[in-house]
């Protein structure tokens, strides 16, 4: 499906203006397409027109086509287009998804772009990273998501918690309060690898190390066992399921039978909740998944989007300045504010302080990590034996035999 929004570009009187807006003298008449691929229900329609219309009043002879796309088969799709001879000018790539369309070699590298225009020092890490490939950026931050701690304030009223906790001690201690008469402290999953990643992350483990590009499984390291004995130690205080992740059943739907005092989820498993149960409406509260210690919260896998240009992008100059758009302070205030994202730069997170749900996630988005920057990463993903090695530990196994044996099978996904 495409989008077109179109309106008559406003005069610009000077060479630099036409420069700025990827023309060069004597190139005024000539009417510039950018195409611009975006990825389904990821900005609202309403955003769109605004930027639209923003746009290319602004931009002399530069028209903006946008085609959404469905993130089921997008990894082909869009390897086959920037292998191409001429595909889109811009592309939105899950954040982690930049190492693997690097990998050939058919991007154009962004690093003067985001030191001299873009501000790249104070962009959050967990988008900025993934997209640094060797030392080049090629993934431009657009926004972000993360998951927070969703609680019943009932229940936490009732166990005589009046503040959140904001340590991990403090978040055990309270839980275990909350675990009592009939209802679950937390409801947590066995096979929630992501929120498993950050506590390892917490701990200074990693998923996986990288030694002079080969990457190696690294569960096993003492810091990311620490990382998984916790978990454990948190998981018990609930019934969540040992052999299934959050979505087997959907956690939200289990929180909705109101006898859940937390999950650990975005903000947008909210949406979900209320459906199921409207009287928790003005129940729900929010707080960053809490660190080891006050005042800074655990590390967070972070979710989100980069934008990418092929090198074989047809209008290359006009897409970066499209990008730069994207990117910048104005609208990524503007995005964060109608969509409920967290915006690409720590210092833009007071524009969403009147937002509860989205404050608190660019609260814990400030420690935000990505998965493992390897083109490879993908395929530990489809198998993830990351899973299988939780429920063994939360199911009695030696925590060091089992991390090491996924170790190994994460190692072998990531040979090249």
């Amino acid at each position: 499906m495409k989008n077109r929004l179109l309106v008559c570009p406003l005069a610009v009187a000077t060479a630099l203006a036409l420069a700025s807006c990827g023309l060069l003298p004597g190139d005024a008449e000539r009417s510039r397409t950018v195409d611009v691929w975006l990825m389904r229900d990821s900005v609202s329609e309403d955003f769109l027109q605004r930027f639209t219309e923003a746009y290319e009043s602004e931009h002399k002879g530069v028209e903006l086509e946008f085609t959404f796309q469905e993130w089921t088969g997008i990894g082909k799709k869009v390897t086959e287009a920037i292998q191409g001879p001429g595909g889109p000018d811009v592309i939105e790539v899950g954040n982690t998804q930049v190492a693997q369309y690097a990998d050939t070699g058919k991007l154009y590298d962004l690093t003067l772009e985001s030191v001299r225009d873009l501000g790249s020092e104070d962009w959050l890490p967990g988008l900025a990273e993934p997209g640094r490939i060797g030392g080049s950026q090629y993934g431009i931050p657009w926004y972000a998501a993360n998951r927070v701690v969703i609680y019943h304030k009932d229940h936490f009223k009732e166990a005589g918690i009046s503040t959140p906790p904001t340590t991990r001690a403090q978040w055990l201690d309270d839980t275990e309060k909350l675990n009592r008469n009939g209802s679950q402290g937390i409801y947590l999953a066995g096979q929630d690898w992501y929120t498993l990643a950050g506590f390892i992350w917490d701990e200074g483990g990693e998923l996986a190390d990288d030694k002079g590009g080969d990457w190696t499984g690294a569960l096993a390291s003492p810091a990311a066992l620490r990382g998984m004995e916790f978990y454990k130690e948190l998981q018990s205080l609930g019934s969540g399921p040992k052999d299934a992740d959050e979505q087997t059943p959907p956690q939200a739907e289990v929180f909705a039978k109101g006898d859940v005092a937390q999950i650990i989820a975005t903000p947008s498993a909210v949406a979900a909740i209320t459906k199921a149960n409207p009287a928790l409406e003005d129940k729900l509260g929010f707080f960053p998944i809490p660190g080891k210690k006050a005042g800074q919260p655990c590390a967070v896998f972070t979710g989100g989007s980069d934008l990418i240009i092929p090198e074989n992008a047809p209008e290359r100059t006009a897409a970066i300045d499209v990008v730069k758009a994207l990117a910048g302070e104005k609208w990524q205030t503007e995005l964060a504010r109608a969509m409920n994202y967290v915006p690409n730069k720590t210092t833009l997170a007071p524009v969403v302080e009147g937002q509860e749900a989205t404050a608190v996630m660019a609260v814990g988005a400030a420690r935000g990590r990505a998965t493992p920057n390897s083109p490879q990463w993908a395929d530990v993903e489809a198998a993830n034996p990351i899973k299988p090695y939780m429920t063994a530990v939360l199911e009695g196994e030696d925590p060091e035999t089992a991390a090491a044996a996924a170790s190994a099978q994460i190692t072998e996904a990531l040979a090249e």
